[in-house]
């Protein structure tokens, strides 16, 4: 109900099994995870999760926690370990913060896919061509390099140049440095 009273969508599960037999990864979300769940503990949950490579952002909540428990949960990869009592407040900020957060990754993570779409669209030539660019070299010398002709490494440069959508060497630097990271 507090999450609605926010207009933040929210759905119950009366253990990890039933949430996992509806999880959608695709789904944006946050988790809301007590540690003590039947069957399947709370921890256990976040490890199956990690197993998983799922981008879940996980808040746990109890009463029964303490500082090595909490430890855990935090090093798995836990957005926050709250203790009951807290704050309705503190709750609602920790997964606004989660989706955040989430909703950044999943961005960074689209953006870096049309990235290397746009590097697979090089034929093998231009990629030589194109890492050469990004190395800082001219035209005269890529041309050295590859054996071939100064006219043609502008055709592959201008080639290189229009297929990563980089309107300057800059920026191309830049898309190439945000694939790999």
């Amino acid at each position: 109900m507090l999450l609605r009273s926010v207009e933040l969508a929210a759905a119950t599960f009366s253990s990890a099994h039933e949430f996992l037999g509806s999880y959608d990864p695709a789904a944006p979300g946050c988790l809301i995870l007590d540690v003590r769940l039947p069957g399947m503990s709370g921890l256990e949950l976040q490890q199956r999760l990690a197993d998983d490579g799922a981008d879940l952002p996980i808040v746990f909540i109890t009463g029964h926690g303490d500082v090595p428990m909490a430890v855990r949960a935090m090093r798995s990869g836990a957005v926050d370990f709250l203790q009951k009592p807290f704050s309705d407040q503190d709750l609602l900020d920790r997964v606004q913060q989660a989706l955040a957060e989430q909703s950044q990754r999943r961005q960074q993570r689209a953006s870096k896919a049309v990235i290397a779409q746009r590097i697979r669209s090089l034929t093998p030539r231009e990629h030589e061509v194109m890492e050469l660019i990004v190395e800082g070299h001219a035209n005269k010398i890529i041309a050295n390099r590859l054996g071939t002709s100064q006219r043609t490494v502008e055709v592959h440069r201008a080639s290189v140049m229009r297929k990563m959508q980089a309107d300057s060497v800059a920026r191309l630097v830049h898309l190439v440095f945000a694939a790999d990271t």
